[in-house]
């Protein structure tokens, strides 16, 4: 089977490929502009063995023809399926860009088909676009042309760019309109900010500021037609090689649409923050204010456009889903997708993976001081535990300060995941893997580094194991103890004292340690975690009396409670007030910056003193929280996860960012 795909560098592109290269005996000719040469050899490095079967076939939709006289004539009668997927879908695109790429490119690749004749079946990838922004009512796959407004430069192009399709192509064709493109659905794969991923940075702000126990007031608003990827290219695969579809059309969504306030609520859901309480409905616009809200976006020019998405976050364009009146129906597709085991999943039920890898990998704007780039430009920094939570955070903020991160944990794989995210922001990274509880491991670790760069200016000690287990609970489990001192203590002391005597002959460096709220607060149930803390607070504070007079300054840092993965499984830390990664990495800026003995939080600063100045005050109010917080939830005979009590919940933001 030949193939003949335009677009297949693009998001669903490249799923697509996934399949029909699966397909046996198939061989795919891409459609690739010379300037996108380095994303065909990724696509085939990405398929390895099969991206073999891949060829590419240079030429561009905005020229007619499509590619030389010479490429064509070798495909001319010998291609089976034509997937035109190549299409601006910006929506700050302006008309023009639309008109040459939506529009003409359309109108290239028809004739292009028409030219290569039979066998040549078209799939054309149109969007739920077509019904315009201020349709009201059930949208079915057999309607297209409605009457409906599209003024905005995205909805007119794609309903026209249909429109194309259907009056001149010549040969059979299928057309295909996918709702909101979200993530793959088991990986979370995506590739730009689109969509629901508008509102990311405002989800985590809230998530992080308010409170899980907080109920919120939220927006019914309209539905949103969404899907993930993974199922928009499987059921387009499938959709493709049955039999008597040709001049139907499919619309390739979830079939209960969610409500705006849905999304949003599963948005929150997945990062741990807070829920709707109610969701009050958005009245019906009258039509003539829709009008005039069109005439003025119409005034407002693209680079403007681009400024206004800037500056809230979101295009215009996408607040205009809150007050979307259509339903689509996907009967059609359903019923052509019955047997082939090709069904869209619902949105709440993959929007973790959506969120964790929106996190990872797309959330890369960093806020930091010009006096970080200042002082940090060109410095070596080494991160320990830097592929995830605090040590990431940080290491996005001191890579895009211009500062040659090196990043250490076990896992080689997620190592070179992070650098890679890094490099995309613009950021140097170097990863070396290293078991940071085998003293052996380390000592090789660190001498590969000082082979590489010679000295290390400032090291970052987060790496650490937390275990939340009482003394009464860990009698026979002695282990506790030994590994946590082998992580947190032995091995941060181990790297110190490899790198250590580079700083002493550079006279310059910089030791900061990531230590925890819980030393000066005496945390109960953490004595394990906390005791090895200490026993690095105790071995620093020595040091630091020993290098001072070489310039080479120590700094421990208290944290509070940060959600990061190592919180994760105590679920009750899902309503306790935390810090997020981000104020953990300013935190760590701050120590870079000023150099401070210690960075504590006000909770902890007045922990220390109240322990020092009135022990069993402190003691009583360790032990109620103790009491209150027991060492699982099955302990009290509850489902993990169940909601605090209000006492819990007052004691836990009176003493914020405590561990308890």
């Amino acid at each position: 089977m030949n193939y003949f795909v335009t677009g297949a560098t693009g998001f669903i592109g490249k799923f697509l490929l996934e399949k029909l290269l699966a397909r046996e005996g198939a061989k795919v000719h891409v459609l690739v502009r010379k300037s996108s040469a380095e994303k065909f050899e990724a696509l085939q490095s990405r398929y390895g063995a099969s991206g073999s079967k891949l060829i590419a076939v240079w030429g561009d939709i905005t020229t007619p023809g499509l590619v030389s006289p010479a490429d064509f004539k070798k495909l001319q009668g010998k291609v089976d399926h034509v997937f035109h997927l190549a299409a601006v879908y910006d929506m700050t695109m302006s008309d023009a860009e639309g008109d040459a790429i939506n529009n003409e490119g359309t109108r290239n690749v028809v004739a292009f088909v028409n030219d290569l004749g039979a066998p040549a079946l078209l799939h054309h990838v149109s969007s739920v676009a077509v019904a315009g922004s201020d349709y009201v009512g059930t949208f079915r796959e057999s309607m297209f042309d409605e009457g409906q407004s599209v003024d905005h430069p995205y909805y007119r192009t794609k309903f026209q760019s249909e429109a194309i399709v259907r009056n001149e192509s010549k040969v059979p064709f299928r057309i295909y309109r996918p709702g909101v493109v979200v993530g793959h659905s088991q990986t979370g794969e995506m590739d730009k900010i689109d969509g629901p991923y508008y509102f990311a940075k405002a989800i985590q702000k809230i998530s992080h500021r308010v409170p899980k126990w907080l109920p919120l007031l939220g927006i019914e608003g309209g539905k949103v037609a969404v899907a993930p990827v993974d199922y928009i290219a499987a059921a387009m695969d499938a959709l493709a090689h049955k039999p008597k579809l040709d001049g139907k059309c499919f619309h390739l969504m979830q079939s209960t649409s969610p409500s705006v306030g849905d999304l949003l609520q599963a948005f929150l859901e997945a990062a741990h923050g807070p829920e709707f309480a109610r969701k009050l409905p958005i009245p019906l616009l009258p039509k003539g204010v829709k009008q005039l809200m069109a005439r003025v976006g119409k005034r407002i020019s693209h680079g403007n456009q681009q400024k206004f998405a800037d500056a809230i976050g979101v295009p215009p364009s996408v607040l205009g889903y809150a007050f979307n009146q259509a339903i689509f129906d996907d009967r059609e597709a359903r019923a052509a997708l019955k047997g082939t085991g090709v069904t869209c999943p619902d949105i709440r039920d993959y929007c973790d993976k959506l969120w964790a890898y929106w996190e990872l990998h797309l959330d890369l704007k960093v806020k930091i001081p010009a006096k970080l780039t200042q002082r940090m430009a060109g410095k070596v920094v080494l991160i320990t535990g830097g592929s995830s939570g605090i040590g990431f955070a940080a290491a996005k903020k001191l890579a895009a300060a211009g500062a040659k991160v090196i990043l250490v944990a076990r896992t080689l794989d997620k190592l070179e995941e992070s650098k890679s995210i890094l490099e995309k922001a613009g950021g140097e990274a170097h990863v070396y893997s290293c078991d940071l509880s085998d003293m052996a491991d380390i000592d090789r670790m660190a001498a590969a580094v000082l082979n590489d760069f010679g000295h290390v200016d400032v090291l970052i000690n987060n790496a650490g194991r937390s275990i939340r287990r009482a003394v009464m609970e860990s009698l026979d489990r002695f282990h506790d103890f030994e590994r946590t001192m082998q992580l947190n203590y032995f091995g941060a002391v181990r790297l110190i004292n490899a790198l250590l005597p580079a700083m002493m002959q550079r006279k310059g460096g910089h030791i900061i340690n990531i230590s925890s709220i819980g030393v000066l607060a005496n945390a109960a149930r953490f004595s394990a975690y906390v005791a090895s803390k200490a026993a690095l607070d105790a071995f620093t504070r020595c040091l630091s009396a020993e290098v001072k007079a070489r310039n080479i300054h120590t700094t421990a840092i208290y944290m509070p409670l940060v959600r990061t993965p190592m919180i994760a499984p105590t679920k009750m830390y899902d309503y306790i007030p935390t810090w997020s990664p981000e104020d953990a990495a300013d935190t760590v800026v701050k120590a870079i910056l000023e150099r401070p003995k210690s960075i504590a939080t006000t909770v902890g600063t007045a922990a220390a003193l109240s322990y020092a100045v009135w022990p069993k005050a402190n003691d009583w109010v360790l032990s109620k929280g103790f009491q209150l917080f027991p060492s699982s939830s099955a302990a009290k005979g509850k489902k993990d996860g169940q909601k605090p009590s209000l006492e819990q919940v007052v004691f836990a933001n009176v003493f914020k960012g405590e561990h308890w």
